[in-house]
């Protein structure tokens, strides 16, 4: 059965050239976590002892302060990073949507990066064939599949991927923000094919600084601080609390900046 496991997971960079603040304030901008030294090497703890368990029905919104640590955990459940200590356990098949344009190679075309990056999801070469036609039909990119994508404008390579990644629907979707396609035409056409995956996948995990988003998409919401899991439970009631403590920058916002 499909589900998300994970007992008493931490997660630790050790940076060995850490000399200067600046070094030290830049990863921790990027990882998350909290700062220790040992022997002279600086530590990042971006996850430590996370704990918690996902069945289907399942919506989880992962909230807190940029560098909570929200990125790192996204990763370990979509399998990029394994914890040091603790144990992830994820059974079903996981689409990441943090780079959806991972995989892509700037210099084939449009039609060679669609079985490119459709096998890098783990279709068998026949399975990304049979999907061309239909993932090429709603990019509405014509002729440019012919060219290499180097070639596109940011909003036609983004078409692409977005087209690519939403072709099927996974048991697990790890997502890092509500995914935007670029070209204003093309949102709603995008935002409705979104709707209707999320629909059919068991599993969601979505890290995200909007409260609408949050409480429209999630039933579950999860509390980093400092890598640390400081609260789990209804997503109205998660919030309430987190924003109660930590107060909002603006109205709608969840990031505590």
């Amino acid at each position: 059965m499909t589900h998300v496991q994970l007992k008493d997971v931490s997660v630790e960079y050790p940076i060995y050239t850490a000399h200067t603040r600046a070094l030290k304030t830049f990863m921790m901008s990027r990882l998350g976590g909290q700062l220790a030294k040992h022997n002279q090497t600086t530590i990042v703890r971006a996850l430590s002892e996370i704990s918690f368990e996902l069945e289907p029905g399942d919506r989880l919104v992962l909230i807190g302060h940029n560098g909570a640590g929200k990125t790192t955990l996204l990763r370990v459940i979509s399998g990029v990073y394994q914890p040091q200590w603790g144990e992830a356990s994820i059974s079903g098949t996981v689409s990441s949507f943090t780079d959806i344009t991972l995989g892509m190679d700037p210099e084939a075309t449009g039609w060679e990066n669609i079985i490119f990056r459709c096998i890098f999801m783990g279709m068998s070469f026949a399975e990304a064939r049979r999907f061309a036609p239909s993932i090429a039909e709603f990019t509405e990119l014509g002729e440019y599949l012919e060219l290499p994508v180097r070639t596109y404008s940011s909003g036609m390579f983004m078409r692409l991927a977005f087209a690519i990644v939403t072709s099927v629907a996974p048991d697990i979707i790890v997502m890092d923000e509500m995914i935007s396609t670029g070209d204003a035409q093309f949102i709603d056409k995008a935002r409705n094919r979104l709707n209707e995956l999320l629909k059919k996948t068991k599993i969601l995990v979505l890290a995200s600084h909007d409260e609408e988003i949050a409480l429209t998409f999630c039933t579950k919401a999860l509390w980093l601080e400092k890598g640390e899991l400081r609260r789990l439970g209804p997503t109205q009631q998660v919030l309430d609390e987190y924003l109660g403590t930590v107060g909002a920058t603006q109205s709608g916002a969840i990031d505590g900046q």
